[in-house]
């Protein structure tokens, strides 16, 4: 194993560096090649190596430990750990489909048809009479 490998074994205490999570003490719960799964006082995610500072520290726990087991061994450390609530289940509004009014029957009013003259034939253009000299 490489030296970063050893450094960053189950049960090491990190603080994460980078991230909304940056400053806060957590601990690897699991490795899987260039990521760790955390768990502590941040949220529960798999992070990368380069985000994490590894302490002194470590803890016994096994691999992919729950996290009330993380939260035991985060409280034999005097580390408040952040508690997390999973959410209720809420029944998502349906959508209903509008009915429609029905439509009212209009009455259709009588109208007068304009009556078009019938189109007669054109009549063929007269040609001028060609002028006679005398």
């Amino acid at each position: 194993m490489t030296e970063a490998k050893k450094t960053y074994a189950v049960g090491r205490v990190c603080v994460k560096i980078a991230g909304r999570d940056a400053g806060l003490k957590c601990v690897i719960v699991s490795t899987n090649g260039l990521v760790a799964e955390i768990d502590g006082q941040t949220r529960r995610r798999k992070v990368n190596f380069k985000h994490l500072l590894p302490t002194d520290q470590t803890v016994k726990i096994a691999k992919g430990a729950s996290h009330s087991e993380v939260k035991k061994a985060f409280e034999e450390l005097k580390i408040a750990v952040r508690e997390t609530k999973p959410k209720k289940a809420t029944e998502r509004p349906r959508h209903v489909q509008k009915k429609r009014a029905p439509k009212l029957k209009q009455e259709k009013k009588a109208t007068v048809k304009q009556v078009k003259p019938e189109k007669t034939e054109p009549k063929a253009p007269v040609k001028p009479e060609a002028k006679k000299t005398v």
